[in-house]
């Protein structure tokens, strides 16, 4: 089974200097994805630093994660699980946040698993199988 790596645990790696590479091993039996969205929510960081040099080391950090693991894009299956899951949350008012659903959607989608520190708000989608990190 595969796995997508959230954007939590991502930064949690940036900010520590940590190498990705022993996470990776950890995990080797699977394969790894991220969600467009993750790429996107990176991207949007390095975007906001205001300090030239914590940028550039951001951008590298994200161009890094970006060329090292494939990512998996938004299709008509993802849209139709997100729009799903988004009427379901939102009638028992346990919706969660935007970017977190569509890669909870995208996880489903594709059978896979998702490796994240953010579990209180993920274990709100049936089904989805996570990793807490």
């Amino acid at each position: 089974m595969g796995i997508i790596i959230d954007t939590s645990v991502l930064i949690q790696f940036e900010r520590k200097g940590s190498n990705i590479s022993e996470f990776v091993k950890q995990h080797e039996k699977e394969e790894m994805f991220l969600s467009v969205i993750t790429a996107s929510e990176l991207l949007h960081g390095v975007h906001r630093a205001t300090d030239a040099g914590i940028k550039a080391n951001r951008l590298a950090f994200v161009e890094g994660i970006i060329a090292a693991i494939p990512i998996i894009e938004i299709d008509l299956a993802v849209s139709r699980l997100h729009s799903q899951l988004w009427s379901d949350l939102s009638k028992t008012g346990q919706i969660i946040g935007a970017h977190d659903l569509w890669i909870a959607a995208t996880c489903l989608a594709h059978g896979y698993m998702l490796v994240t520190s953010n579990v209180r708000e993920f274990k709100r989608i049936p089904g989805l199988q996570l990793i807490e990190r």
